[in-house]
């Protein structure tokens, strides 16, 4: 039996990235790079991906990329798996956020069908259009990134939450379902993190809520995360799947 490969190096590894264009996924493909790995930037917006590619270097690319259209995650995944000549690891961190009061009838309807569009029926579509090249990788990996909202709830983003929800549950399954291949998946759940999402909410509310409820007293930064999804990536992580692991600052692990 081959012993398996349990290098702390992704030097040289095909990552793809979703929602690469900003925040966490920004900071997830500007690490990647600097590791070595060749990393695909994914994101609606072309442009906005082609600034974080030059930020990343010569072993990046840009790919204009609608993951709520299943031909587009079709083919753009096999263009990245051409382009680069395989793929070893697959990032689902593409999101959206907003407030949907449940009284909001077809706003609310359209909301839901978005998020669940975006951030869950997304990511089995990335993770089936990807699967045949990461079975030829020697050390594939798979995570979804979610939110501490897929562990509790906040008022007013029920959309949000059960798109959230379902990506723990569906990290599970495809834990299950890839593991005898040799295939990790597993999920990070970020708590209050400093991104184009939270941008809006007033520093000073951000100070009042992190210092009341996380153990770090304070938001935290899109590199924080990066690096956790850097550690569930290396081949040497051989042995870890199926986690749903918070990175939030002590927020789950208080009772008040």
């Amino acid at each position: 039996m081959p012993q398996p490969n349990r290098s702390r190096s992704i030097a040289g590894r095909v990552a793809i990235v979703t929602g690469a264009a900003s925040g966490m996924g920004r900071a997830t493909a500007r690490l990647f790079a600097s590791e070595g790995a060749k990393v695909a930037v994914t994101d609606l917006d072309l442009a906005a991906c082609e600034d974080v590619v030059a930020e990343c270097g010569e072993n990046a690319r840009a790919y204009a990329l609608d993951v709520s259209d299943r031909e587009a995650i079709a083919q753009v995944v096999a263009q990245i798996a051409e382009d680069f000549g395989g793929i070893d690891i697959l990032v689902n961190n593409a999101g959206i956020s907003r407030h949907a009061a449940l009284e909001g009838g077809e706003d609310y309807e359209a909301i839901w069908h978005s998020a669940l569009a975006v951030m869950l029926t997304a990511h089995q579509r990335m993770v089936r259009a990807a699967l045949p090249h990461l079975r030829a990788s020697d050390a594939a990996r798979i995570v979804n990134i979610a939110s501490t909202e897929g562990l509790g709830a906040t008022p007013g983003l029920t959309p949000y939450v059960a798109a959230k929800t379902g990506v723990t549950g569906l990290t599970r399954g495809l834990a299950v379902d890839l593991g005898p291949e040799g295939i990790t998946v597993n999920c990070i759940c970020p708590g209050p993190i400093n991104t184009g999402m939270t941008a809006p909410i007033a520093d000073e509310h951000k100070t009042i809520y992190a210092k009341r409820r996380t153990a770090l007293k304070r938001y935290g930064e899109p590199e924080e995360v990066a690096h956790m999804t850097l550690s569930l990536v290396l081949p040497a992580a051989s042995y870890i799947t199926g986690a749903v692991i918070p990175v939030d600052g002590g927020l789950m692990a208080r009772n008040a």
